[in-house]
């Protein structure tokens, strides 16, 4: 027979690192819990699971590209038809990175995606897809040599910039600008260091970048020295010239839209 503390409704319940106290207290234990297989499978919808889903993605893609080796990630829009200008740019764009020693990491879909995937496999480089849950998704792309799905664009999101020594941005959507944006803050708040961030497309990204210089930086929502986070170019042997120099393997040109 237990002491009269043990025999009174625990006031005070420790279950791993968690404690809960009076109403908190959940009847029963951990072990049985798990044990009881003819108990609610709701769970697996609650926050704690989602937090095991979530390590297990940061698992699996640190897993997958921890030795990858120097790699640049290229972004743009999913909806570049193949017989267009754009998806020719992209295919150079990933063959130049391949010749100049890089892996190229995309988001995996079509479109430009594709086209720097293609470009990269056919140069006989290493060529990354990283996919996303979504409600339209088309799997990924048939160029892709490793892939990853994720549910999470946060934890996608840290895979772009951890296994990259830099970013090309081709003329892309709303999610383009999201990656470009995420990456500008991280740069900017050295978050990450040595980090090239290229815009190919001068044509498209003028107005962007004319928009930062006046509005952002000329009204003091940014330092002008921000502006040289951005590389403005038209060319891919230039992007790739970037991507080398700033990441420290060459010594070829650059320059920042800062004028």
């Amino acid at each position: 027979m237990g002491s009269p503390e043990q025999q009174r409704d625990p006031q005070e319940q420790r279950l791993g690192p968690v404690v809960r106290r009076r109403g908190q207290v959940q009847p029963g234990t951990t072990d049985q819990r798990l044990l009881d297989t003819t108990g609610p499978s709701d769970f697996i919808h609650k926050d704690p699971w989602r937090v095991m889903r979530i390590q297990s993605e940061f698992v699996e893609g640190f897993g997958a590209l921890a030795e990858l080796g120097p790699a640049v990630s290229v972004f743009g829009s999913a909806r570049i038809p193949l017989d267009s200008p754009g998806y020719e740019t992209g295919e150079r764009l990933g063959r130049g990175l391949v010749e100049a020693g890089f892996a190229v990491i995309t988001g995996g879909g079509p479109g430009a995606m594709e086209a720097a995937n293609k470009g990269a496999l056919e140069a006989g480089g290493t060529s990354v897809g990283l996919g996303i849950e979504l409600p339209f998704e088309q799997g990924l792309n048939p160029y892709v040599d490793i892939g990853v799905n994720f549910r999470y664009f946060f934890v996608r999101k840290t895979m772009f910039v951890k296994y990259a020594q830099g970013f090309v941005v081709l003329p892309g959507g709303f999610g383009t600008l999201d990656e470009l944006f995420e990456a500008l803050t991280l740069v900017q708040t050295r978050k990450v260091t040595r980090f090239p961030i290229v815009l190919f497309g001068s044509e498209y990204w003028q107005g962007l970048v004319d928009w930062v210089r006046h509005a952002v930086v000329g009204t003091g929502k940014a330092s002008s020295h921000d502006l040289d986070l951005l590389h403005l170019t038209d060319d891919v042997d230039e992007a790739v010239a970037l991507m080398s120099k700033e990441a420290g393997t060459d010594g070829g040109p650059g320059g920042s839209v800062r004028g």
